[in-house]
């Protein structure tokens, strides 16, 4: 074989820089795959070990790092520095042919002179600006992923300005959301309302090789991302009422234009910008990261329902579930006020509300905080596993009731319309404390809010608060303050 040999590669391998397959092959190696040491056809193929003996290479460095100390061969397969992203198939192939002329390439120019370099350059740039891309914007880095697809910051060169793209994955499901989110950000673009800037504004969307692409206004971290980078320290209740009045309007007006959001979570809420200033915090007695804007838009309308549309059975994510989807009652906007109540009260917490992971142990942590479900929603239930003798049923001799005791304290009691007046003042203390075991403090605000909380958390559909209500609500409007714009 190395008869055959051009000059270059021939001088090449005489020096020690190259090996080229021959008649000795790796012996780990053995079948109709290409081996350690370049490619081979099924006449190399050894017919048993017999045959082969020791036939392993003794030239080939790679062979020898692999037999290490004392002879012995290494077992094992070689991975990739920790923590870089496996390539999808669609990227390896993307990438597979570049590189690989790349590498031969580079091989032909080895150990010649250095205008080469040049030349290889050159070639590398020639390779990245013909390497097909998702969109035609440069990619600036990845803002999320997940099992949907990815989230990427894109330059866009027109109007030399930074933009989100949400790729989705090129799988029938996620088209199908897809379709629905750009049906959804179109019918609230052509919508003449002011809160519709409330939330995330859809600049464009494209199919690209079957991955639908949405191109979307820039936004900061997410509430959560922003807890998460900050310890979980937890908002202060005028950061809350900040926040959940731009939230709220941004979700009645989805609600009024007959639209359920149903996965809203702090995920789903991201900041107009995240900037921020480092501040000590005396009561805490460590340095916190202060905001400095409270401004968020709501996003992700990949599972926005309208009224008519179709219900699924499940929606939300599960620690922002509402009783109703979990009971399969059937559902409506009212999802939403819940999964918001949820969300209100993880920003006042630092952590949610319902830590679980279990159908039958959030609706026992529900009792908890909230007090038993009422039985006319019990007994129209679906799911009567979770019934036993018109109660919930659930073991309170068992390890996972002592994690609901644990995590769980009673956020209220009922209100004075539903039970008579404390008759005297050390039992209005009692009951007040044991309706706000939650608290930080004992401010007014914090009343409030705790008060609009209990009319969101409600089980019952019917009694629970409206977001049209909620924006009404003293919270809103303390005393000697105005209302958040």
């Amino acid at each position: 074989m190395a008869d055959n040999l051009p000059p270059d590669l021939h001088r090449l391998e005489q020096r020690g820089h190259i090996v080229l397959p021959g008649p000795s092959v790796c012996s780990r190696a053995m079948g109709k795959k290409d081996n350690a040491c370049g490619s081979w056809r099924d006449a190399d193929d050894l017919k048993s070990s017999s045959q082969a003996g020791d036939s392993r290479c003794q030239s080939c460095c790679r062979c020898r790092r692999r037999r290490g100390r004392g002879g012995r061969e290494r077992r094992g397969r070689r991975r990739g520095p920790p923590g870089l992203p496996r390539r999808t198939p669609d990227e390896r192939k993307m990438y597979s042919t570049p590189l690989v002329v790349l590498c031969v390439f580079s091989v032909l120019t080895l150990q010649v002179k250095k205008k080469i370099v040049i030349i290889q350059l050159l070639f590398i740039i020639f390779i990245i600006s013909k390497s097909p891309c998702p969109s035609p914007d440069e990619v600036v880095s990845t803002l999320g992923a997940g099992a949907f697809g990815k989230v990427v910051e894109c330059l866009d060169r027109d109007k030399d300005e930074r933009v989100a793209v949400k790729i989705l994955r090129n799988i029938e499901c996620f088209r199908d959301a897809a379709r629905s989110e750009v049906a959804v950000l179109e019918e609230i673009n052509s919508l003449d309302d002011d809160n519709r800037f409330a939330c995330v504004r859809m600049l464009d969307w494209f199919d690209h090789e079957g991955h639908i692409c949405i191109v979307l206004q820039l936004l900061g971290l997410s509430t959560f991302e922003f807890l998460r980078l900050n310890e979980f320290l937890p908002f202060g209740v005028e950061q809350i009422r900040h926040m959940a009045f731009q939230i709220f309007r941004a979700v009645c007006f989805l609600h009024r234009n007959k639209l359920t959001h149903t996965d809203l979570k702090p995920e789903n809420i991201l900041f107009i910008c995240s900037d921020y200033d480092h501040e000590y915090n005396p009561e805490t007695e460590c340095e916190e990261k202060k905001l400095r804007s409270l401004d968020v838009k709501v996003v992700d309308f990949g599972t926005a329902t309208f009224d008519h549309e179709h219900h699924k059975s499940l929606v939300s994510t599960r620690h922002y579930r509402a009783p109703e989807v979990i009971l399969d009652l059937g559902w409506n906007q009212s999802c939403d006020v819940w999964s918001l109540g949820c969300v209100l009260m993880e920003f006042y917490l630092g952590h949610a509300l319902f830590q679980t992971h279990d159908s039958g142990e959030h609706l026992a942590m529900m009792e908890r905080i909230l007090g038993p479900i009422p039985l006319h929603l019990l007994k129209q239930t679906r799911k009567q596993r979770y019934v036993h003798n018109g109660r919930l049923a659930w073991d309170l001799q068992t390890s996972s009731d002592d994690h609901v005791g644990r995590h769980c304290r009673p956020l209220k009691v009922k209100r004075a319309a539903d039970r008579p007046r404390p008759a005297s003042q050390r039992q209005r203390a009692e009951g007040d404390f044991l309706s706000q075991k939650y608290m930080r403090g004992r401010s007014e605000e914090e009343r409030q809010m705790f008060d609009l909380l209990g009319y969101m958390l409600e089980y019952d559909v019917c009694r629970r608060i409206t977001l049209e209500e909620a924006l009404w609500h003293p919270f809103f409007s303390p005393p000697g303050g105005k209302k958040p714009l």
